[in-house]
């Protein structure tokens, strides 16, 4: 009975897990400048896999990518001046938005993105 109602728990969240699969694009301002930023999020139940892509940095793989509802995680990897960096991501999902918060390089980051495909 435990297992039966631990299963009908997990395929709940499953299913009420936002879609964001496809392509998302916004602006953040930094104590840098602008950072513009575009998302290629592919999601497989909970996980959360893709790539993004920046003016600045450019291309990185995103890691440990998890969602939960309208809630969503991740991390990657930039290249900061020769030296590598993480960047943890958490964000909610709205509709067609997404506001994302980003810890990277001892700073705060906040970026509203906008589905493009």
């Amino acid at each position: 009975m435990k297992t039966a109602l631990a299963l009908a728990i997990l395929f709940a969240s499953v299913l009420s897990a936002a879609d964001i699969t496809g392509t998302w694009k916004g602006t953040a301002e930094t104590q840098a400048g602008s950072v513009e930023r575009t998302f290629v999020f592919k999601v497989d139940g909970t996980k959360l896999t893709g790539e993004t892509t920046s003016d600045r940095f450019g291309k990185s793989t995103i890691n440990d990518g998890k969602i939960d509802g309208d809630n969503l995680s991740f991390t990657i990897t930039i290249n900061f001046n020769g030296n590598e960096a993480k960047a943890n991501y958490k964000g909610k999902v709205s509709g067609d938005t997404i506001k994302l918060t980003v810890d990277v390089l001892d700073q705060t980051i906040e970026y509203t993105v906008k589905r493009v495909s």
